[in-house]
């Protein structure tokens, strides 16, 4: 009789039902981002990151002095984010460069910032060189800040680009503008990448130009001689000139009043 409790009173299907903790249970869709975003929230490897948007390669020895961390730490931050594929690392002669894995990467970071500054996650010590940064800087290979959102806001006002089903896309008069700016309009179809995305600016909090259109009409800046891109930062510093020029390339067309308007103002 004693065998025959044990029997019904082990269950082995409800036993290891009982035993399976209920995270294991739960089925879970799409991939895990706890991983990333674990490696990403560091801070020194954030630093690091946010160092490279600028779409340019550092040495670990740099990336270590922008982190404020020592070099065999900077290391092993930088091994950690090359194996999960959020940076690649290319030898040249005796020294070895860094720089984001990817445009996505750059997106994901660019998103991130706009998410901290919004929510209030600011630096105690803000950098001089921030109201510069606002001003005009580089986002991974295109411009962004309140001058790359005044550009893409004009080029949309003048019919460039239009949103439709698919997303942003850049319009017959748009291509004929590009070609007139200056820009080799067969080079730009030619690139297998996205050619145009609106990217939500993390300063200005509306959207910028980027994608293969937004990194040609940047180069198109530099080779003009309108900008140029302070040394070791992201920030673009426009000449007097240049500014001038880009004003006037990139106004938004005057709207006729209202009729409401109209009455107010006489």
């Amino acid at each position: 009789m004693l065998g025959q409790r044990r029997h019904r009173w082990f269950d082995p299907q409800r036993t290891i039902a009982r035993t399976i903790p209920l995270r294991w249970a739960i089925m879970r869709d799409g991939p895990r981002i706890s991983g990333i975003a674990a490696l990403v929230g560091e801070p020194a490897r954030a630093e690091m990151l946010t160092a490279l948007l600028a779409d340019r390669a550092l040495t670990a020895t740099e990336l270590a002095t922008l982190a404020g961390v020592t070099k065999p730490t900077a290391s092993a931050h930088l091994a950690k984010l090359c194996d999960a594929g959020l940076l690649v690392v290319q030898d040249q002669g005796r020294h070895r460069y860094f720089r984001l894995a990817d445009r996505d990467v750059a997106h994901l970071l660019e998103s991130l910032m706009g998410v901290a500054f919004r929510t209030g996650a600011l630096r105690l010590k803000s950098s001089p060189r921030e109201p510069a940064l606002r001003r005009a800087r580089v986002c991974y290979d295109h411009l962004a800040g309140e001058l790359g959102v005044q550009m893409f806001e004009a080029l949309c006002a003048h019919g460039a680009f239009q949103f439709d089903a698919a997303g942003l896309r850049v319009t017959p008069a748009g291509v004929d503008w590009f070609d007139a700016f200056g820009v080799d309009v067969q080079a730009v179809t030619a690139q297998r990448r996205m050619m145009c995305r609106a990217c939500l600016d993390w300063s200005e909090r509306r959207h910028h130009l980027a994608g293969a259109w937004g990194s040609a009409l940047l180069q198109r800046l530099f080779d003009l001689g309108w900008a140029r891109r302070v040394k070791d930062s992201r920030v673009v510093q426009f000449t007097p000139p240049g500014e001038r020029a880009f004003q006037a390339a990139f106004a938004q067309p005057q709207r006729a009043p209202s009729a409401a308007t109209a009455e107010i103002v006489e």
